[in-house]
């Protein structure tokens, strides 16, 4: 499996709407993508399609930007990359289905469903609060690691 750049772009602007969600104020595009050292174009073309699952919300005037609409405790790696990936939850294209309907089952039913299930599981299974708990985890053992 591979993530686009979208799908890690999406995951890491998520991660950092998250740092900033504890204050109660939005966050601007512009301070995500400056932050992230990630182009403010592209990172809109994301937010267009995570605004359109109903993952985030944006808010207009001088104290706006974007927040949350599902907490992030609630909000798995899935959900995210399934908002920009097009190609996450497609099901794997047939191989041999006219010549070789035996092996064409087998591969679906021992390979290519049981693979596609585990991903989902395991993305279902990474909120983006616990991403968001190591990241900070992380940056405290480097401020620490620093001062010695």
């Amino acid at each position: 499996m591979r993530i686009s750049s979208k799908g890690r772009y999406a995951l890491a602007a998520v991660l950092q709407i998250a740092r900033n969600s504890d204050s109660g104020e939005n966050i601007s595009l512009n301070d995500i993508a400056n932050a992230l050292g990630i182009s403010k174009l592209y990172l809109e073309q994301v937010f267009v399609q995570l605004k359109k699952r109903g993952i985030i919300a944006s808010v207009k005037g001088a104290k706006g930007g974007y927040r949350f609409i599902v907490p992030p405790i609630k909000l798995t790696a899935w959900q995210v990359l399934e908002s920009v990936e097009n190609t996450l939850a497609e099901p794997a294209d047939t191989t041999v289905p006219i010549k070789a309907p035996d092996i064409e089952m087998a591969l679906a039913e021992k390979v290519f469903v049981p693979l596609d299930n585990a991903i989902k599981s395991m993305l279902e299974g990474v909120t983006i609060q616990s991403m968001l708990d190591y990241a900070d985890n992380q940056l405290a053992e480097q401020s620490f690691m620093r001062n010695f």
